[in-house]
């Protein structure tokens, strides 16, 4: 399916060249000599890398047809992560080159959402923020609650984080996804 530059849309999908990139912003650009183009930053679905591109305007571009569905993460099989559609319950295997860091963060019955283009996943996000349980931590010393002091903690999923002195083994804190940070504890 064609769209036109007029019409790009930020989260919009573009097949170029075969390479999927998704738009992250862009602006019509109208100067006073010259045609009009627009100006584009595009991510690498695959890579990440972040690419900026300018392209004229009224120019058809191809948009890639991809579909996002909600999935439970199941189990880890090798270097590969089993998800259950919600809707179909039909199994997806996602390469760990998909799912990447955020494996540090996911567990077992957690929701996602697995963007699919031609039957195969390409992106996975997770919620902004997900609660885990703190598995392994160095004892807070009584007395040492220094305001804004941090240290090591090794979550459920062997993820490391850094959290406040009073955070204790078993505690459940709320981490972001997209930074790491341990974001508070759980009541």
């Amino acid at each position: 399916m064609s769209v036109s530059t007029n019409d790009l849309k930020n989260g919009m999908t573009l097949d170029m060249d075969g390479v999927l990139f998704t738009v992250i912003e862009f602006q019509h650009v109208k100067p006073g000599k010259g045609g009009a183009f627009v100006r584009t930053k595009l991510r690498n679905v695959m890579t990440g890398a972040v690419i900026d591109r300018t392209l004229n305007a009224g120019v058809k571009v191809e948009v890639a047809m991809v579909e996002k569905r909600e999935m439970q993460y199941l189990y880890a099989d090798g270097d590969h992560y089993v998800f259950m559609d919600n809707q179909s319950y039909d199994q997806h295997t996602v390469p760990g080159s998909v799912v990447g860091d955020l494996s540090r963060y996911m567990t077992e019955g957690q929701t996602a959402s697995v963007a699919i283009h031609d039957g195969t996943p390409i992106t996975i996000e997770l919620p902004a923020a997900v609660v885990l349980t703190v598995t392994k931590t160095d004892p807070g010393v009584k007395g040492d609650r220094v305001s804004g002091a941090l240290k090591p903690a090794t979550l459920e999923t062997g993820a490391e984080v850094q959290v406040p002195l009073f955070i204790e083994e078993g505690d459940r804190v709320k981490v972001d996804t997209r930074s790491g940070d341990y974001l508070e504890r759980e009541k």
